[in-house]
């Protein structure tokens, strides 16, 4: 396939803006602490205090901190490696850099969105600005009509689409909190000091029609619905490690979840995390970047 500059130098940028946010989230401590905070609800919540994410609640920053240390560690070296792959003009390239663009570009989305204000809110929005242009051109760059002659046979193609059907359904996990809130006439008790609920709109409203769409797609054998699925099964990957980064720095935080909340929100993703490296890897290995012909496949 043929490789964008564009493309490349607006992803080279992700990666160095990510850098500095993720840096700044993990290590940028101060002489802060906790404090009480009365929301517009009444609500009493507690406050981080300290580093970038102060004015976070006491249960959120260790999760933006928990996320920043899975994109310092994992998804930046990740970035950098598919950018040298879709150099080279690689299909594999092409197909991982989409797929670590759309977890760059939900990061940036839930910082600038669902994050308290803080010091780093202008590189929160040219990271998200860039992030989206930058995904929707590699998205675009992969040539549909010839996709299906880079794909090898054997690709488990039934197997992926009922696996999108099931991680489509996850997200909705985040929907029991709220209808209950909206039965009992209260507000869900994550919303604490925020205005509302960033993840479940982008998890449910976005990545929950995609992984049906893409299921869909695989089903009818649409060209679309390979590369939507690949991109989902990366962005699942990554999701799985930030949740399992995310339990780590709330455990270092004194956070202890309760069983409920193992099983219904970390246990489910990291589940589907390990499921989706194995299909990944089972895409990845059926894309040629000589036209082969799709000449069968489960």
């Amino acid at each position: 396939m043929k490789s964008s500059k564009t493309l490349v130098m607006l992803s080279a940028l992700i990666a160095v803006l990510a850098l500095v946010a993720a840096g700044a989230g993990l290590f940028w401590q101060d002489g802060g602490s906790p404090f009480s905070f009365t929301t517009l609800r009444g609500q009493t919540v507690q406050m981080y205090g300290r580093g970038l994410y102060r004015y976070d609640t006491s249960f959120r920053a260790p999760v933006l901190r928990g996320t920043d240390a899975v994109m310092l560690f994992v998804c930046i070296p990740l970035l950098v490696v598919s950018i040298l792959l879709y150099r080279r003009g690689s299909l594999r390239g092409g197909f991982l850099l989409t797929g670590a663009l759309a977890c760059f570009l939900y990061n940036a989305a839930s910082l600038g969105f669902g994050a308290a204000y803080n010091s780093l809110y202008l590189l929160y929005l040219v990271t998200f600005s860039a992030s989206l242009y930058a995904f929707v051109l590699a998205f675009t760059s992969i040539d549909l009509a010839a996709l299906p002659a880079h794909v090898t046979p054997g690709l488990p193609r039934r197997g992926i689409a009922v696996f999108m059907f099931v991680a489509g359904l996850s997200p909705c996990v985040w929907l029991i909190d709220i209808v209950a809130a909206l039965v009992q006439g209260h507000v869900p008790q994550n919303v604490a000091s925020y205005t509302t609920d960033v993840t479940t709109m982008i998890d449910v409203g976005i990545i929950t029609p995609a992984a049906f769409l893409a299921g869909v797609l695989l089903l009818r054998r649409k060209p679309l619905g390979y590369l939507l699925s690949s991109t989902l099964l990366i962005l699942l990957v990554l999701i799985g490690l930030v949740v399992v980064g995310q339990s780590v720095m709330q455990a270092l935080d004194g956070i202890v979840l309760s069983t409920g909340q193992w099983v219904a929100y970390v246990i489910p993703f990291v589940t589907l995390s390990l499921v989706a490296v194995w299909l990944t890897a089972l895409v990845l290995r059926h894309l040629s970047d000589s036209a082969t012909g799709l000449a069968s496949d489960s």
